[in-house]
């Protein structure tokens, strides 16, 4: 199964999930029964003007979620939504990682 998010979720997860700051995205988190283990990303150009930065700053938080999927970090039954924020920019995606590990864990302690 795919680790990304349909397009109709988003939705719910803005509307009905709780969220946390972080430096270099906010994450919005909606736990569900039935839910799949799954994740969206949203960049906005206004923080990055141009696509080449939004494209990889969506590569970034995409491949750190799915990174930590895979080793099991991410808590099953939820879907999630990254808001990347202009610091992400020129970052490594070890960096971004250990960052949605720390916000992931506010919303999941929240």
């Amino acid at each position: 199964m795919s680790t990304r998010l349909p397009g109709a979720k988003y939705k719910t997860v803005f509307d009905r999930g709780r969220s946390a700051k972080g430096r270099l995205l906010v994450a919005w988190c909606h736990s569900a029964i039935n839910a799949d283990q799954q994740a969206g990303v949203v960049v906005s150009k206004k923080s990055f003007r141009h696509a080449v930065d939004r494209n990889r700053a969506k590569r970034l938080l995409r491949e750190a979620y799915r990174l930590l999927a895979k080793e099991g970090e991410a808590p099953k039954g939820s879907s999630w939504v990254f808001v990347g924020r202009a610091a992400v920019n020129g970052k490594s995606c070890a960096e971004v990682k250990e960052e949605m590990r720390r916000v992931m864990r506010k919303v999941c302690d929240a």
